[in-house]
């Protein structure tokens, strides 16, 4: 099988996460640039064992992918400088706000684009990764973008507005998960277990939960099925649902998109 080559501009922790999936099954050819922070991109470079690069104009004419792993902020001026470079690459950016729209503005006409929002947890095969796509994409750039997708965990197409409302949940919500796991590995260590126990304790209910959502049973469905009327379990969900769950984690999605705006 031909492999994939693939140009990442940029090397922070959502590049890093997508290479280390790509890198498991040694299906791409990978180039890394990474401006301004040259120890980070020699790191990069030893740890997933790709190449780097000085700059992006030296190998861009050879991938058949360039993925944009930076800032929003930085997306403008590197577009416009791009324009002259681009010849039927797949574009794709991974930067929150960036959709479709913002690359199809500056880059060539007909430019094949994508804007893809993967988690942290693609670094272990394990992303809910949303992406939507560009006016001239093909069902060749769908299969091509998909087998990027593939080795970094889950993937689903949705619109660029529905990128943004649904980001929230896919790219922030993990840390509301672990935050809740830091609150319950509290609470396992007052017992007198040590750190190792009680994370390994939280860390395999929540798998084994996250498990149990993947079956065709509704949440609620599962969350009755562990709450026995009138028992301890139900007890704990009264108190959770008297002081509004659904309310506050609205609240705190809401919270993440008016930042994104």
């Amino acid at each position: 099988m031909t492999k994939t080559k693939l140009l990442f501009i940029g090397a922070g922790r959502m590049a890093q996460a997508m290479i280390a999936g790509l890198t498991q099954n040694g299906n791409a050819q990978i180039y890394v640039t990474n401006n301004g922070n040259q120890k980070r991109l020699e790191d990069v470079v030893q740890k997933y064992g790709i190449q780097a690069v000085s700059n992006w104009q030296q190998v861009i004419n050879e991938v058949n992918v360039v993925i944009l792993a930076i800032p929003p902020e930085t997306h403008k001026e590197l577009l416009k400088e791009m324009k002259d470079y681009v010849n039927s690459q797949l574009v794709v950016t991974v930067a929150a706000g960036i959709g479709p729209s913002t690359l199809e503005k500056t880059l060539p006409e007909n430019t094949p684009v994508a804007w893809v929002m993967p988690n942290t947890a693609a670094e272990l095969g394990e992303s809910s990764t949303l992406y939507t796509l560009g006016k001239s994409t093909t069902s060749g750039h769908v299969q091509l973008l998909e087998e990027v997708l593939e080795p970094i965990g889950d993937y689903q197409e949705v619109s660029e507005q529905q990128v943004k409302q649904l980001t929230a949940l896919t790219g922030s919500a993990p840390a509301f998960v672990y935050l809740m796991a830091d609150a319950l590995v509290n609470i396992a260590r007052e017992t007198g277990i040590t750190e190792t126990q009680a994370r390994k304790i939280i860390a395999q209910m929540i798998s084994g939960s996250a498990a149990m959502l993947q079956t065709a049973e509704a949440p609620m469905d599962l969350a009755n099925q562990v709450a026995t009327p009138g028992g301890s379990t139900a007890e704990g969900l009264r108190v959770l649902q008297e002081n509004k769950l659904d309310e506050l984690m609205k609240a705190a999605i809401g919270a993440c998109r008016n930042h994104v705006g």
